[in-house]
C-alpha cells in the first residue's frame, strides 16, 4: 500500500535502548487502567477541526518532502555537469599542450631557415662584390637574385612574427584554461565533501532504522502470531496490527491484549526520543452502522481508532506528545483491492508508522 501520503516527521540518532521490564506492580496496573478507561470516555471524539489540522500538515509535510528530493536530485545534476566539464577542460588543455609542442617545433625550423637565409644573405653579398666587376648581364641576375633573396627573408621573417604571436596567444590560453580548470577542481572537491556528508547521515539513518526495527520486534516479539508484523521500508519501520488484536468490531476502545502490545511498544519508542510516530486507523469498505450517531462513518471510525492508541501511548510512557501524530483513512487505502471477507479482514488495521528525525541532512540541504 502506498504510504508515501502520509504525515511525517523526521530525526537524529536513537538513544540507548533498555529492554522492556515485564515484572510491574499490579495494583499500579489496574490503577492505570481505570485512569485510562476514564480518559477514553471523556475524549471518545476528536473535532473535525483538528482532523483537518492534521490533514493539511500531511499535505505541507508532503510538499516539502518532494522538494527535498528535487533538490537532491538537482545537486547529483549538477554534480555530474561538472564532472563533464573537467574532462572538457582536460581535453582542451591536452590538445592545447600538442598544438604548443606544434608551433615549438615549427619555431625551431623557421629559425634554423633563417639563420640558413643569413648565411645565403652574407654568401651573396661576397659574390656580388665579386662580380660587380663582371658583365652587366651576370651583375643584374645577381641583383635580381639579391632582391629575391631580400623578399623570402622577410617573408620568413613575418611567419616567424607571426608565429610568436600565435605562441604567446595560445600560453595566455593555457594559462586561462589551466586557472579554470583548478577552479572547477576545487568546486568538485567541495560538493564531493558535501555528498559524503549526505552519504554518511542516510547510512547512519539506515542503520537507525534497523536497529529500531529489531527492537520494535523483539518488544512485540509474543505477538506476532496474533495479528501484529513489523517490516523496514522507504527507510521507515512499518508496525501493522490487524482488527482483531485492537478492536471489537465497531468498537473504538482497545482490549486488553491490544493494550498490552501497545505498552510494549511505547516503552521502546520512549527510549527512542528522536524517532517520530505516526498512527493511521483503516477501515474495510463496509458502511458503518450506529444507530446512536456517536460514529458517523468509516473515516470517524478511523480517526478515533488512531486516536486512542495516541493516547494510550502517552498514558503508559514518557513519550513527547509532540513526536505522535495521529491519521485516520477511513476504507481509502486498502491493502487488498478485491471485494471478499479474507481481504476486508486484511484491510482493518492500525498501522504505526516510525521515522528518524533527520535534522543534519536538512542543514546540509539548506546550505548547499
Amino acid at each position: 500500500m502506498p504510504l508515501l501520503h502520509l504525515v511525517r516527521f523526521l530525526g537524529q540518532t536513537p538513544y540507548n535502548i533498555k529492554p522492556f521490564n515485564a515484572d510491574c506492580d499490579m495494583n499500579k496496573f489496574f490503577l492505570l487502567g481505570g485512569v485510562f478507561t476514564s480518559v477514553l470516555w471523556i475524549a471518545s471524539c476528536v473535532p473535525a477541526r483538528q482532523f483537518e489540522a492534521l490533514k493539511e500538515k500531511e499535505k505541507k509535510c508532503s510538499q516539502e518532502l518532494a522538494e527535498l528530493k528535487t533538490s537532491s536530485l538537482n545537486c547529483s545534476t549538477k554534480l555530474t555537469e561538472c564532472e563533464n566539464d573537467v574532462d572538457i577542460l582536460k581535453r582542451k588543455v591536452s590538445n592545447l599542450q600538442n598544438d604548443t609542442m606544434v608551433m615549438g617545433n615549427s619555431l625551431r625550423l623557421m629559425t634554423k631557415n633563417y639563420d640558413k637565409l643569413n648565411q645565403t644573405y652574407d654568401l651573396l653579398l661576397a659574390k656580388n662584390r665579386e662580380l660587380l666587376e663582371g658583365n652587366a648581364n651576370e651583375t643584374k641576375q645577381l641583383a635580381s637574385n639579391y632582391q629575391l633573396s631580400q623578399e623570402q627573408l622577410q617573408r620568413e621573417q613575418d611567419k616567424l612574427k607571426t608565429a610568436r604571436e600565435e605562441l604567446e596567444a595560445q600560453k595566455n590560453n593555457f594559462n586561462k584554461l589551466t586557472a579554470e580548470l583548478k577552479e572547477s577542481q576545487e568546486a568538485l572537491k567541495v560538493k564531493e565533501v558535501k555528498l559524503n556528508e549526505l552519504q554518511n547521515i542516510l547510512s547512519r539513518k539506515d542503520s537507525t532504522v534497523k536497529a529500531l526495527k529489531t527492537k520494535v520486534t523483539d518488544a512485540l516479539l509474543g505477538f506476532h502470531d496474533n495479528g501484529l508484523t513489523v517490516e523496514q521500508k522507504n527507510g521507515k519501520v512499518y508496525v501493522s496490527l490487524e482488527e482483531k488484536l485492537l478492536f471489537a468490531s465497531g468498537s473504538t476502545v482497545v482490549d486488553a491484549k491490544g493494550a498490552e502490545a501497545i505498552k510494549s511498544l511505547a516503552k521502546v519508542l520512549e527510549q527512542n526520543a528522536d524517532i517520530n510516530i505516526l498512527v493511521e486507523g483503516h477501515t474495510d469498505n463496509v458502511p458503518y452502522i450506529n444507530a446512536s450517531g456517536g460514529i458517523k462513518d468509516n473515516w470517524d471510525l478511523s480517526v478515533l481508532r488512531a486516536t486512542s492508541i495516541v493516547k494510550l501511548i502517552t498514558a503508559n510512557s514518557k513519550v513527547d506528545p509532540k513526536r505522535l501524530t495521529a491519521a485516520g483513512h477511513g476504507e481509502f487505502f486498502p491493502l487488498d483491492p478485491e471485494n471478499t471477507a479474507q481481504a476486508r479482514k486484511k484491510n482493518r488495521r492500525t498501522e504505526i508508522i516510525l521515522t528518524p528525525k533527520l535534522d543534519e541532512l536538512f542543514q546540509i540541504l539548506e546550505t548547499n
